[in-house]
């Protein structure tokens, strides 16, 4: 039986693509936009997202599986960071103009901002910028440039912040190594100044994390709570520490696990 998806739902649909082209072994565009009742131009950019993300290789006119000794399965995301991205998700609205930062905490959100309109995302992270790309309701995509740092694999640097200056944004979703209840976020990386430049150009700042980062105190303080609107993280976070984090005017959303 032929498996009707909305148009709209590119995630589930692209997963439904890996599983039937497993299945058969080969499939054509032409074959996909019939049983998914969606254009071949849709299918070639889902084909395209799925052999970048490893899951499948392109052939001409439609795909096969990947290799045995290629195929590997997508890294799981944690349940915690799925709950956290769906409470930030359910924060954004069409057309606003976003900041996210790299990591896989944020990365986590680039999903769920499907069907959303019109919205523009500013990142420093070449992974994220190619999730993006993935989206079938794709965003206007702006990236920062500058150096490329391999240990948190983003730009940083005086060109990226130069370009953030230019713009002003409605929203900025960025992670953290680290949540000391009483100073804010901390980190390990000593490059701290493209943070601080990300939260000073968006009107919201909005930090998500999971709980068990509340509590790392790393020497480099990132982002202090007086520079952050919203902190999202799961419903590990005990009261204690959520009255804590309050009482700097921050507001604090657990987001439920159990969804």
């Amino acid at each position: 039986m032929t498996e009707v998806l909305a148009k709209r739902n590119t995630p589930q649909r692209r997963r439904s693509i890996v599983e039937f082209v497993n299945a058969q072994q080969e499939a054509s565009v032409d074959e996909l936009a019939r049983r998914f009742h969606t254009s071949e131009v849709t299918i070639r950019k889902d084909l395209a997202a799925l052999e970048k993300n490893g899951l499948l290789l392109r052939r001409y006119g439609g795909a096969i599986p990947l290799p045995s000794e290629l195929a590997e399965q997508p890294p799981r995301l944690s349940k915690q960071k799925q709950a956290i991205a769906r409470a930030a998700a359910a924060t954004i609205k069409d057309h606003n103009r976003l900041i996210i930062d790299s990591g896989s905490t944020t990365a986590a959100l680039i999903p769920l901002l499907e069907p959303l309109m019109g919205l523009v995302v500013m990142t420093n992270s070449l992974s994220i910028a190619h999730q993006l790309r993935g989206l079938e309701r794709e965003p206007t995509l702006l990236m920062t440039g500058g150096t490329w740092d391999p240990h948190s694999e983003s730009f940083q640097g005086q060109v990226a912040e130069g370009v953030l200056k230019a713009y002003d944004f409605d929203q900025l979703f960025i992670g953290a190594d680290g949540i000391d209840v009483e100073r804010g976020t901390t980190t390990f990386n000593e490059l701290l100044g493209l943070s601080q430049v990300m939260a000073e150009t968006a009107r919201e700042v909005v930090v998500m994390a999971e709980s068990d980062k509340v509590g790392r105190r790393m020497h480099n303080l990132e982002l202090p709570w007086s520079c952050i609107d919203v902190f999202i993280t799961d419903d590990g976070l005990s009261d204690g520490h959520l009255e804590s984090i309050a009482t700097h005017g921050v507001r604090v959303i657990r987001a439920s696990t159990t969804h």
